[in-house]
């Protein structure tokens, strides 16, 4: 049967991603640190097995469906409860913060010749959650050889600053003397991924942690926004760019996005239980520490060394810019 053979081709590549991602999170359990940033680097040390026959069925999918899938289910951790509890004001300043990092990110990235899409991933990727919005918005993306290193090259680069991000904006709030409250608004606003911000959060106390998370969440639940934009600016990029043009086209806006918002509604009207929310961000979580795995053996050291400076000194341009437009809202406020 086809499907059973479609099954053998991709079985190879999907279990040695699989076992690369297991191989992460053990050493995230053992020593912390964040999974993505090991996942990626041991795949890149697997690299040459995505040329295999036998492994890159696997590898492609992984990147790809697995990928998609993962960024979906992120919509079992959002309420609409959660997003209400922050009041107009916090809202107001989180997507201000949101939306001036993305024009930084495109108007920066037009002065130092990046393309328009690089920059709308970069931009994205520092104003939502990440590596996680890196790869949803990449996966509606216009495709070329140099889109993936690219991509990868932004998971990286947002690790790592959201990593030293967690260990630093602590001590500023802290010397900053701010209250529980806008320390939570602080951290929830302008670090990158949800993981770092709740490690920054509880560091100040369960009253900044609770707040930093739930304006965290409010920042993925835009990512939704975000992608239904791109994918329709960046449309006929995208139609022009796939291998093989169908009559309809990509679709506007990728299943991936409709398993996000259905998520939220569930959650939100309480039809989803606790236990298989938390099940399915676990599973979530898993299937993108395996897409990292799979893309890292898409790509090299010397490949991700061939972007250049020119996109990290956007990213952290972005990152500082973010940082600083939430905190000086809140130290006018007080």
């Amino acid at each position: 049967m086809a499907w059973r053979q479609q099954a053998q081709r991709l079985i190879p590549g999907t279990a040695l991603s699989c076992v690369m991602a297991m191989a992460a999170t053990l050493v995230t359990t053992l020593y912390g640190g964040p999974p993505f940033l090991y996942a990626l680097f041991v795949g890149i040390a697997f690299h040459y097995l995505s040329h295999d026959a036998k492994t890159r069925p696997g590898v492609e999918f992984c990147s790809r469906a697995v990928l998609r899938l993962g960024v979906g289910l992120l919509g079992a951790r959002i309420t609409a409860d959660q997003i209400a509890s922050l009041g107009w004001s916090t809202a107001a300043i989180v997507i201000g913060a949101v939306v001036t990092t993305l024009l930084c990110g495109v108007l920066l990235g037009r002065a130092l010749g990046l393309g328009r899409a690089q920059s709308v991933l970069s931009g994205g990727a520092v104003a939502i959650c990440g590596a996680s919005a890196a790869l949803a918005i990449s996966a509606v993306l216009p495709r070329d050889k140099d889109s993936e290193r690219f991509t990868l090259m932004v998971v990286v680069t947002v690790t790592v600053l959201s990593t030293v991000a967690m260990v630093l904006y602590p001590l500023i709030a802290k010397l900053l003397g701010l209250p529980p409250e806008m320390a939570g608004l602080f951290l929830g606003g302008s670090i990158h991924d949800v993981a770092q911000v709740v490690g920054a959060g509880y560091t100040l106390g369960p009253v900044a942690g609770d707040h930093a998370t739930i304006v965290k969440l409010f920042r993925v639940s835009m990512l939704a926004i975000v992608v239904v934009i791109v994918s329709v600016l960046f449309k006929r990029e995208r139609e022009a760019s796939a291998s093989e043009p169908s009559k309809s086209g990509p679709p506007l806006v990728p299943w991936f996005l409709w398993v996000f918002v259905a998520l939220v509604i569930l959650n939100s009207v309480g039809a989803v239980p606790a236990s298989v929310a938390s099940g399915l961000n676990d599973v979530s979580r898993a299937c993108l520490i395996i897409a990292i795995a799979a893309l890292g053996m898409k790509t090299s050291f010397e490949q991700l060394a061939t972007t250049g400076w020119k996109p990290m000194a956007l990213l952290v341009v972005e990152t500082l810019w973010m940082a600083g437009f939430v905190l000086a809202i809140i130290l006018m406020r007080s």
